[in-house]
């Protein structure tokens, strides 16, 4: 009885001490990446806030997942000769934050092309997925300023893109966008 399942049992203990597909220094790696755009390349002046260093999951038969936090802008600061934010102060950080929010969503879905195209373990039907949480201040108007923005697409559609089969036109056919 036992000679007929060794073999499966055998074969069930090598598949699950297989190396795992996506590694962590390759998560490690975007995570990095995804970073530095926010930080530096996004907007070179004057960059987005990182309040969180990103992170990366991968999910076997979902995908990978990476979560980040930043603030659009940066409040005034509260000193002795600015005690209070004023309505003046407020309407120009939620006028700065909606006229920066297509920038941070052309630099995720740039982040989107990055990982597909460095994932090599994530399988073409597996989802690559970010998710940008933002920082809002207690006293601001945060109306059509989302809290939260998650892109996701399956990463052989994005190949698509990166390698040039598709226009990069259509890029927003195939990431499916919500934000909340």
């Amino acid at each position: 009885m036992i000679r007929r399942w060794l073999p499966l049992l055998l074969g069930a203990g090598l598949a699950l001490s297989a190396a795992p597909r996506v590694n962590r220094a390759s998560l490690a790696a975007l995570e990095k990446s995804f970073d530095r755009r926010l930080e530096r390349d996004v907007l070179d002046s004057d960059p987005f806030l990182l309040l969180g260093m990103t992170r990366g999951v991968f999910i076997e038969g979902f995908g990978a997942v990476y979560s980040t936090e930043v603030n659009l802008a940066p409040i005034p600061g509260i000193s002795p000769f600015h005690p209070e934010l004023t309505r003046d102060d407020l309407a120009r950080l939620r006028q700065k934050k909606v006229s920066r929010l297509p920038a941070l969503k052309q630099a995720m879905k740039a982040m989107l092309l990055d990982a597909a195209a460095s994932l090599d373990g994530v399988s073409g039907e597996e989802n690559i997925v970010l998710a940008v949480s933002l920082f809002r201040h207690p006293r601001e108007d945060s109306s059509g300023i989302p809290g939260q923005i998650v892109m996701q697409s399956l990463k052989r559609q994005l190949l698509d893109f990166h390698s040039g089969k598709r226009d990069k036109a259509q890029l927003d056919s195939v990431i499916r966008v919500q934000e909340f």
